[in-house]
């Protein structure tokens, strides 16, 4: 498994979600959702990320994990 590449599905996964719920920017998004926006930002790029954060950000758009990886990781 291509770890980068799978982390590529994981940003692009949490950029498109953003977008569908409207926010056209991640900086406002990650305000209402109360997660640093640095921190926020860096998900959506690519960078690495613990799985506590990632069910923060789950959280933020009201899904299960479940729900989160049924889409971009095929």
């Amino acid at each position: 498994m291509d770890k980068s590449k799978e982390i590529k599905k994981l940003a692009h996964r949490i950029k498109s979600l953003r977008i569908q719920k409207g926010y056209t920017s991640y900086e406002n998004f990650a305000f209402e959702k109360d997660i640093p926006r640095a921190q926020y930002g860096r998900y959506e790029t690519g960078t690495d990320i613990q799985f506590t954060s990632l069910l923060k950000i789950a959280q933020a758009f009201n899904m299960t994990l479940e729900e989160f990886f049924s889409e971009g990781f095929d």
